[in-house]
């Protein structure tokens, strides 16, 4: 009781967040001198770099596109902090020192979190832990044992209930390697994220990385955060409901609140199976994906020959079910409820984490059941740090906002659950006067 009241008092201290948000305008302006006309430049470090000739180029994709402009310092520092190629790329690129002039959005705050980077990094932090990702491959292992055998045995229904859970914590587990934050070996974690994500998901790793990094680029920026790019399943913000012109998709978007779990989350993991993901495999021809999804559907045939490829489909569809919305649900609560930043705007770093994610407040049960990603504020700031650890540097990152005014949004998971599914509502009501208003 005691901590919950002192929790409560530390929480209620917090800045507030900023619900009107405004961003200066990109320091374009100060990045570019004379000879910058027609050119695609960003700022890194201390120096202008030329990345015209390199976008097409950039192993990441188009993501590069999105710093164009502006200081990206802190994203090309925390997407990259286990790849060497990538300082030597930086090298080579033609580069400039930036004019004396120039000075990031909020320094101090910049370089503040440059300090704590650097202090977490010295403390280890980043350094892999083997044993803790043993663990958790283990796990996964004995679910889907104790899951065949439970089916073995008669226990149907709660075998495909333990199916679909293992099924969604595949997709937790396989986003920690579209991280490289598990074995601290790049080509290790992206083999460990198409095994998990093509057997255990019957998904893309490649596919998932090029969309998912921009997200972490930009979360909650129209047009260019993918997460907000939902329709015509889902509108998670007004200014996307009131895109849909459909009748038909009209009445769909009053119901998604309704939806959204039960069915929405279904027809997103089937398209994404079925459609979306091996055709990405094929047009990219990442080969082994293709093969990690013939061991799952030779598995799924060999349930058909004996139970039959009826009754097989039905417990398919439910086992999909499960974990989709499992997982869907899970990712929604860290943002779709926020604020969005506009297309023109550009934010810090550190100010996307505090004004566009959310913490979910940990527990043991909340810490497993979401595989530390309800600490969304320390995922999004070290994406590349193993998760496990974020618990340990919450409470720094927490001071670290106090110093500096910013708002640490931690709420109650069953709060966060129903903030997500209440503004799912409030958009779908916003869509229908929208309608009226015309």
């Amino acid at each position: 009781r005691r901590g919950a009241a002192q929790r409560f008092l530390r929480e209620s201290t917090m800045a507030p967040r900023d619900n009107t948000l405004s961003y200066a305008a990109s320091p374009t302006a100060l990045v570019h001198d004379n000879s910058s006309e027609g050119k695609k430049e960003m700022v890194i470090g201390d120096r202008v770099y030329d990345v015209t000739g390199f976008v097409k180029r950039h192993p990441g994709g188009k993501i590069i596109n999105y710093q164009v402009g502006t200081d990206a310092t802190d994203a090309y520092r925390q997407f990259h902090v286990r790849s060497k190629k990538a300082d030597k790329v930086l090298a080579s690129l033609p580069s400039r020192p930036v004019d004396k002039t120039y000075s990031p959005r909020r320094a101090e705050l910049v370089a503040d979190f440059e300090r704590l980077t650097n202090e977490l990094k010295a403390e280890g932090y980043f350094q892999p832990a083997p044993l803790h990702v043993a663990w958790r491959v283990t796990e996964i292992v004995l679910m889907h044992l104790a899951g065949a055998a439970l089916i073995y045995h008669g226990w149907i229904f709660a075998g495909v209930l333990m199916l679909g859970i293992v099924q969604g914590r595949c997709g937790w587990l396989m986003h920690e390697g579209g991280h490289y934050s598990l074995t601290g070996n790049i080509s290790a974690d992206r083999a460990l994220q198409v095994v998990l994500y093509g057997v255990g998901c019957g998904m893309s790793g490649a596919w998932w990385r090029n969309q998912h990094n921009k997200h972490h680029a930009t979360p909650q920026k129209l047009k260019h955060d993918v997460d907000l790019d939902t329709l015509p399943l889902v509108a998670f913000h007004t200014r996307i409901a009131e895109k849909v012109r459909s009748p038909l998709l009209k009445g769909w978007i009053r119901m998604q609140a309704k939806l959204f779990a039960p069915v929405t989350t279904l027809i997103v993991a089937l398209g994404w199976q079925l459609y979306l993901h091996p055709r990405h495999m094929l047009r990219t021809k990442h080969y082994e994906e293709l093969a990690t999804l013939a061991v799952r559907y030779a598995i799924v045939g060999a349930l058909a020959a004996n139970y039959g490829a009826a009754y097989t489909l039905g417990l398919y569809l439910l086992y999909d079910q499960i974990g989709a919305s499992y997982i869907f649900c899970n990712f929604a609560v860290s943002h779709t409820h926020l604020p969005v930043v506009e297309a023109d705007e550009h934010p810090t770093w550190v100010e996307y984490a505090a004004n566009h994610t959310t913490n979910c407040s940990p527990s043991w049960w909340c810490d497993w059941w979401m595989s530390y990603l309800n600490y969304q504020i320390e995922h999004h700031l070290f994406p590349s740090m193993p998760q496990f650890r974020h618990p340990k540097i919450s409470p720094r990152v927490r001071a670290f906002f106090e110093k500096h005014g910013l708002h640490y949004d931690s709420r109650g998971y069953f709060q966060a659950l129903a903030d997500t599914f209440n503004n799912l509502d409030h958009v779908a009501n916003h869509a229908v006067e929208h309608e009226k208003a015309k």
